[in-house]
């Protein structure tokens, strides 16, 4: 079975040392799989789990601890530290203060977090020469966004109405900045930033998210309350954007200039549905689920339209989703099933399914 795995990526990930901010998180700990999977020797820095249950504490990984760092990215000095003392090949920086309402809430956190944080981990990795690329994650909600239904490419204007959407339009700029300033010479890190879409799957019980929150409210008994049901976003499962991150980290490690660049990760036009769509096809497979709109919404705005364009990802890097959102929403709702009525964990298991339809895609990362 790890077999199949092993032979993705040319075999790039063998034997480097990865440093991944967010490990622990919904897409840190899936990624953190696949890395270790990948023969990568993974080191993490993050704060501790919030959730529980915990995808990261069910995975249970073989991380001894000198590579589980829990600290705080807003801490330049503990960064450095950590980078400076593992000496990484490749950087993945997922963490951030990651939700919207949250941000409405904890501004000045959020701010910190996402912005100054994202300067730590670069100004970090521009004194730590064993660094060869790095990327950063950031959102599709970094597009300056009318709602006028045009999907976003990469060159489209950056904005941000909430403090999430706004800190990492900001910090696009900061690494903008960054790859301007230090890192443009033939020596220097390789550096590129990665807009993924809306983002299910199994293993995420973050607060204020669609699945988990939906999840919750059916274990519980009750419908969930749906804010804005008819909200139209670019959804895709977790591996499908993970498979964009590793695609494009390993170009830059063997040297690639030219992906030192921003870069979108999402469906296709037809995978552009709603909130309450998605929640009918995951109802298909899982038939518990129940919902309801809430009458009296909180008024934080959130975008009721947003679409992204990954005609660069697909051309340039012949990167394309594996499953369809009918086969993600099919994919989570039997990953919540299997863990709440069986108390399994499906995640090796749909690592590998996705490895194998990639396959009979004829994608070449997965085909060694």
């Amino acid at each position: 079975m790890e077999n199949l795995v092993n032979n993705c990526f040319n075999g790039v990930f063998s034997g480097k040392k990865v440093l991944l901010t967010g490990h622990n998180g919904f897409k840190g700990s899936w990624l953190t799989l696949w890395l270790s999977q990948l023969g990568a020797k993974v080191y993490g820095i993050s704060l501790a789990p919030d959730t529980e249950p915990s995808h990261w504490q069910l995975l249970n990984l073989p991380l001894p601890s000198e590579q589980d760092n829990l600290l705080d990215i807003s801490q330049f000095v503990d960064v450095k530290r950590i980078i400076d003392a593992v000496q990484p090949e490749l950087v993945l920086h997922l963490a951030a203060q990651p939700l919207v309402r949250q941000s409405y809430h904890t501004p000045l956190t959020n701010w910190h977090t996402n912005v100054m944080g994202t300067v730590h981990v670069l100004e970090a990795c521009r004194q730590q020469p064993s660094v060869k690329a790095i990327l950063a994650v950031t959102t599709d909600k970094v597009y300056e966004n009318p709602e006028s239904g045009r999907p976003f490419n990469e060159d489209s204007p950056l904005g941000g109405h909430d403090p999430y959407s706004a800190s990492k339009a900001a910090c696009e700029l900061v690494v903008q900045s960054y790859r301007r300033s230090f890192f443009s010479t033939p020596q220097a890190p390789l550096l590129a930033t990665a807009r993924a879409g809306n983002v299910i799957g199994g293993g995420d019980w973050a607060a204020d998210r669609l699945i988990p929150d939906i999840v919750r409210a059916s274990q519980s008994g009750r419908p969930v309350k749906l804010r804005y049901p008819l909200a139209v976003r670019p959804w895709q499962h977790v591996l499908d954007c993970l498979s964009g991150y590793l695609l494009l980290a390993a170009g830059m490690l063997q040297g690639n200039s030219a992906l030192a660049c921003s870069w979108n990760f999402g469906p296709p036009e037809a995978d552009n549905q709603s909130v309450a769509d998605v929640l009918q096809l995951m109802q298909q497979h899982w038939p518990l689920l129940k919902w309801e709109t809430e009458s009296h919404p909180q008024h934080w705005h959130e975008a009721g339209l947003l679409r992204l364009s990954t005609e660069k990802a697909r051309t340039a890097l012949q990167w394309q989703p594996v499953w369809d959102v009918e086969q993600a929403a099919a994919m989570t709702a039997l990953w919540y099933q299997r863990f709440y009525q069986h108390n399994e964990i499906l995640s090796q298991a749909q690592l590998t399914e996705y490895i194998r339809c990639a396959r009979d895609k004829g994608l070449r990362w997965a085909i060694n």
